[in-house]
């Protein structure tokens, strides 16, 4: 079971290189919901060290993180490498931290970045099993283990490393790939549902500019089932907010939906178009009216 702290994700999560502590300040100025401080592939080996100690003096001077789905301002979130599970976490397990991105996860990555946790909560001011994961899949080999992952205590819900994945099925990106594409972002939205994790991360995308491709792009992952996505530039966060935050008028139909069926008192209940109304659609009424509320 994940950590029960977790009842929502933020909308938007927005890397940053972990050896560039100067943006950090910036960054904590946006208005991003999360911050990835990135330890992986935005960091060249040789500077490891030095980004771990960075980020470190970071966290230590954010406040702590009591619950990350009511937490003021953003959360504080660190990608770590695979390659360096034990290191990356002995550096960043703060009382600022709000959860890890593992990239490149697999369920022995998984494993491994769960004991390190339990290992480390405690002495470091963090209560036992609080600190979430979210597994980042960007493998093959990654992806048929989706149900295997996805049972693991620390898993939050997954995200999607694209580019790589990609790169892995020797896939390209193109009108004929998109299908494909759907098909394999459906099945994350299926094994999150079938095994109660959180919806999906959104993968990233790198159109800063045409923030219109964007924009559709992201409605198309709202409509797939994901709630959250990450971004590489501060341009794309409003955007993301727009796509993933419900309406008034969608905020409007489910009070209404809700109440109509609390009105009937267990009888035949119908919306505003004459639709019938039965537990499916209440619970969707009910997500909308939570992710509302948490980001309002």
């Amino acid at each position: 079971m994940m950590p029960s702290r977790y009842s929502v994700l933020p909308r938007s999560f927005m890397y940053i290189p972990g050896d560039k502590p100067e943006l950090f300040p910036k960054a904590a100025a946006g208005t991003a919901d999360a911050l990835i401080l990135d330890l992986e592939d935005a960091v060249p080996h040789a500077r490891k060290a030095e980004a771990r100690s960075g980020v470190r003096r970071w966290l230590t001077t954010r406040a702590p993180v009591l619950s990350p789905e009511g937490a003021s301002g953003q959360q504080w979130w660190v990608r770590i490498s695979a390659e360096s599970i034990a290191a990356d976490l002995d550096a960043v397990l703060t009382p600022a931290l709000a959860g890890i991105f593992l990239a490149k996860c697999t369920v022995a990555s998984l494993a491994e970045t769960a004991e390190c946790l339990s290992r480390l909560e405690g002495g470091n001011a963090t209560a036992p099993q609080s600190v979430g994961v979210i597994g980042l899949v960007e493998s093959a080999a990654a992806l048929l283990e989706l149900e295997a992952l996805a049972v693991s205590e620390r898993l939050l819900t997954f995200a999607i490393g694209e580019v790589d994945l990609m790169a892995d099925l020797r896939m390209t990106r193109g009108p004929h790939s998109e299908a494909a594409l759907d098909s394999i972002r459906a099945r994350f939205v299926i094994a999150c549902a079938a095994t109660g994790l959180l919806p999906p991360v959104a993968p990233t995308s790198t159109a800063i500019r045409d923030l219109a491709a964007f924009e559709q792009s992201s409605r198309k992952m709202l409509e797939l089932g994901f709630r959250s996505r990450t971004a590489v530039h501060p341009s794309q966060i409003a955007t993301i907010h727009d796509v993933f935050t419900p309406g008034a008028d969608e905020v409007a139909s489910a009070r209404d939906i809700i109440a109509r069926f609390r009105q009937s008192q267990g009888g035949v209940a119908v919306d505003s178009a004459g639709r019938m109304i039965d537990a499916a659609v209440i619970r969707g009424a009910e997500e909308t009216l939570r992710r509302s509320t948490d980001h309002r």
